[in-house]
């Protein structure tokens, strides 16, 4: 293979890769589109361990206030509303890449009958912990 051959099959794959890279940036937090208006889903991350349920969900600027915890039939729905941060007017928006807005995960787990135990928002982080009741 001669070094210009190689040289190009090197910058595709650097290329490939870089694109792969932004595409999972983009996709670090999906956009849902419903009827009335567009919502963020954070990522989560789900541990188990026997009876407990460990549920991490990115939520970047969240106030405890806001955020609602619903145990449902199916596993839970997690709701709040960040908003974006006060800049001055003058102000000309260059990137946004931190969601803004709505924001709703719904997560299903194991079967089961789930009782939430702990419930904290720490440094962007929900956490929760699900004890399933055994029946």
């Amino acid at each position: 293979m001669d070094i210009t051959r190689r040289n190009s099959w090197m910058w595709a794959e650097a290329c490939a890769l870089l694109e792969e890279a932004e595409r999972k940036h983009r996709h670090f937090f999906n956009l849902i589109a419903t009827a009335s208006r567009p919502v963020w889903e954070p990522p989560t991350d789900i541990f188990a361990d026997g009876s407990q349920v460990h549920v991490v969900v990115a939520l970047p600027g969240a106030r405890v206030d806001n955020v609602t915890v619903q145990i449902t039939p199916t596993g839970l729905q997690i709701d709040t509303t960040v908003p974006p941060p006060a800049v001055e007017v003058a102000m000309n928006v260059v990137r946004l890449e931190i969601p803004y807005g709505r924001m709703r995960r719904r997560i299903e787990l194991p079967p089961g009958h789930y009782v939430l135990t702990e419930s904290r928002l720490d440094h962007g982080y929900l956490q929760l912990r699900l004890t399933r009741e055994t029946v």
